[in-house]
C-alpha cells in the first residue's frame, strides 16, 4: 500500500495517451492514497511535445515514447529527476528494457517505463482475402505500400497513423532501407511510395482507426499493436462478424517503449512519484495489461496477466520476431522539421 501524501482536496493531472488505463485504475488510485487523478488524453507524441515545449502544461504526470521523443525531452531538460527512494519496485522491471533506457537517460534518473508494444497492421481478414484472394500474403506492408494491392484494398478502406516517423520508417523497411534513414535519396523514395498510394488512403490519423476496425469500416490500418487487440475485442463482444487481426510485418516493424516522466515544471511531483509507485504494484500494472493488451515491463507481474496476453507472441514477441523488430532513432530538431514539412506536403498530396 502507499501512504497518502495529500489532503483531501489533492489532485494529480495526467496526461496519457488514450484507452491506455485499466477501467480501475485512477479509481483505485484514489481509494489507496486519497489523491483525485484528472487524466487528458492525446493520440500523437507531437500533440504532447507541444505542449511540454511550450510550458506551463499544467501536468503532473505525461507518457511519451521513449525514442525518440523522451530522448529529446531529457536533453531539453523538461523533466524532473525521480526520487527514488518513493519509488518501491523499481528492482522488478525488466534489466533489458532498464538498460535500453540508460542509453537515454542514463542511471534512469528521469524515466519509468510504463508499457511496451510494437507498430504493424490491423487487418479484417475477410475483407482483404475477398479483394486480394485467400492466399494472399496478410504478414507484410506491401498491403498498404504496394499501390496494386493499396488500389485493390482502397474500397474497403487504409488508414495510416498520423506520424511522420512511423510512417517513414515503415515504407523505408518495405523498401528494404534503414527504417532510420534520413539520407535524401531514401526519404525521396519513402515520399514518392506514400504519394502513390495517397489516392487509396481512407485517412491519416493514430486513434480513430480503432473504432473503425472494429465496426468493419476498414480492412487494414497501421497502428500500434494493443490498439488493435483492443479493436479486436471490441468486433469479438459486438458480435457481427468481424475478425481482427494484427499482424508483424515481415520486412520489420518498429518496437517501442511508453514511460512515464515528471515535467519540471509539474504542480504536484509527490502526486506523481504516487502514481508511479502506483502503477510499480505488479497487480497494478497487470490490470492495465490486460485490458488494453499492451506487454509491461515489471516481470513480477507476468504470472498476473490473462493467459490469452500472456502468451500471444504478437504481444510478447518470440525471440525470432524480436529480430526483425527496430528502434526508431533520435533526431535533431531540423531533421525533424524537415521530416515534418515532407509529411505536411504529402497529406496534402502535393
Amino acid at each position: 500500500m502507499i501512504s497518502p501524501v495529500a489532503g483531501a482536496d489533492e489532485t494529480l493531472h495526467l496526461y496519457n495517451w488514450s484507452d491506455y488505463v485499466a477501467e480501475d485504475t485512477l479509481s483505485g488510485f484514489e481509494a489507496e492514497t486519497g489523491i483525485k487523478p484528472r487524466l487528458d488524453v492525446y493520440d500523437s507524441n507531437e500533440v504532447l511535445e507541444a505542449k511540454l515545449f511550450a510550458g506551463s502544461s499544467g501536468y503532473d504526470l505525461v507518457f511519451p515514447t521513449a525514442r525518440p521523443f523522451a530522448a529529446r525531452h531529457i536533453a531539453a531538460d523538461l523533466y524532473l529527476p525521480l526520487d527514488k527512494s518513493k519509488l518501491s519496485g523499481l528492482d522488478q522491471l525488466d534489466p533489458a528494457i532498464m538498460s535500453q533506457l540508460a542509453s537515454i537517460d542514463p542511471d534512469n534518473a528521469h524515466l519509468v517505463p510504463y508499457m511496451w508494444g510494437t507498430t504493424g497492421l490491423g487487418i479484417n481478414r475477410d475483407k482483404v482475402q475477398a479483394a486480394l484472394g485467400e492466399t494472399a500474403d496478410l504478414d507484410t506492408w506491401a498491403l498498404v505500400f504496394d499501390p496494386e494491392t493499396a488500389a485493390k484494398l482502397g474500397a474497403c478502406g487504409i488508414s495510416l497513423l498520423d506520424d511522420p516517423t512511423e510512417v517513414y520508417s515503415a515504407a523505408l523497411a518495405y523498401l528494404g532501407k534503414d527504417p532510420n534513414s534520413l539520407d535524401k535519396a531514401d526519404l525521396d523514395a519513402a515520399s514518392a511510395l506514400i504519394k502513390a498510394i495517397h489516392p487509396h488512403v481512407r485517412y491519416f490519423h493514430s486513434s480513430q482507426y480503432m473504432s473503425d476496425l472494429a465496426n468493419g469500416d476498414l480492412c487494414v490500418a497501421m497502428g500500434y499493436s494493443g490498439d488493435v487487440f483492443q479493436a479486436q475485442s471490441r468486433a469479438e463482444e459486438a458480435g457481427k462478424g468481424v475478425v481482427i487481426d494484427y499482424v508483424i510485418p515481415r520486412e520489420g516493424a518498429a518496437v517501442w517503449t511508453d514511460v512515464m516522466a515528471i515535467p519540471k515544471d509539474a504542480p504536484n511531483p509527490a502526486a506523481a512519484h504516487a502514481f508511479i509507485a502506483y502503477m510499480l504494484q505488479p497487480a497494478a500494472i497487470a490490470a492495465v495489461s490486460n485490458a488494453v493488451y499492451y506487454a509491461n515491463p515489471n516481470l513480477a507481474a507476468t504470472p498476473l496477466l490473462d493467459e490469452a496476453v500472456r502468451e500471444d507472441p504478437a504481444i510478447y514477441p518470440p525471440a525470432e520476431v524480436k529480430a526483425r523488430l527496430f528502434v526508431p532513432s533520435e533526431r535533431s530538431d531540423r531533421e525533424i522539421r524537415d521530416l515534418n514539412r515532407l509529411w505536411t506536403r504529402l497529406k496534402a498530396n502535393r
